[in-house]
């Protein structure tokens, strides 16, 4: 006989469950969606923004955004992750270090103001077995509602929309730390070339890219929809990112276009 498949408990009943919460906020489109829930079930909640030098300008400046649209109590704390040696030397679980970093000072802030508990966005279609950074938040006892109540990121994007959140077509962002080959030093500098770079390309109308890290120079990842538009602004492109690198090479493995839900494709 088939086993059934465990039911997932509702998003608005776990979060009354959890009526005081500390979150980690981001600025994306899952912990943006993750404080509105939290607030739509009438929890106490604050906001905590971690900015270290793996957070471009503009994740900052989404967050006040979406705070300001919320209402929520709301902490900024600058934390110099890159004087932590593990996260520096940039080893494999770099992550699991850097995660280690934030989440204790989120939990020294949540403690100072009340908060005991601590929620983070992460939702039901990240790969979260071995990640070293998953491993980090599970030993602190971070909980994840939107990933323990089934809830996928295109999910989150359809919800998002019909809350009127702005980040629900926000293309995902890794920390600029992910830019850099494991093992080479993550250094200030190389993260503001990275950042640098990636403004230009937003710039330019680009929307889910990367640019990452080569031995003085830079590879450009895109998706395969946006290879004509950057062959049309080959000049422009190498003219800009040449400011920062070497050389630049445009990697024909596309990233994967992210499913969004079918009643946006004319939005």
């Amino acid at each position: 006989m088939k086993k059934e498949a465990k039911k997932k408990m509702d998003l608005h009943t776990y979060l009354k469950k959890h009526p005081r919460l500390a979150i980690a906020f981001s600025g994306g489109v899952d912990s943006v969606y993750l404080l509105y829930s939290a607030i739509q079930a009438g929890c106490d909640v604050h906001a905590y923004f971690i900015k270290s030098d793996f957070q471009p300008e503009f994740e900052m400046e989404d967050a006040k955004r979406m705070i300001a649209q919320l209402g929520a109590p709301f902490t900024i704390e600058q934390v110099s992750i890159l004087e932590t040696e593990n996260v520096r030397r940039n080893p494999e679980n770099r992550c699991y270090f850097c995660k280690q970093g934030i989440f204790s000072r989120i939990k020294e802030l949540a403690k100072a103001d009340g908060y005991e508990e601590i929620a983070d966005g992460t939702n039901a279609s990240d790969d979260y077995d071995d990640r070293p950074g998953m491993k980090a938040l599970q030993e602190m006892g971070v909980i994840s509602p939107l990933r323990e109540c089934g809830i996928t990121k295109a999910e989150i994007r359809r919800l998002s929309k019909e809350a009127g959140l702005f980040t629900w077509d926000k293309p995902a962002y890794a920390c600029l730390a992910t830019r850099v080959p494991t093992n080479t030093e993550i250094t200030k500098e190389l993260l503001k070339k990275v950042e640098q770079a990636e403004k230009e390309l937003f710039d330019m109308g680009f929307h889910n890219f990367r640019v990452r890290i080569l031995k003085k120079g830079a590879k450009l990842q895109l998706m395969e929809s946006e290879f004509i538009q950057a062959i049309e602004k080959r000049e422009v492109i190498l003219s800009e990112l040449k400011k920062y690198f070497d050389f630049v090479v445009l990697d024909f493995e596309p990233r994967p276009e992210e499913a969004m839900p079918s009643a946006d494709k004319n939005a």
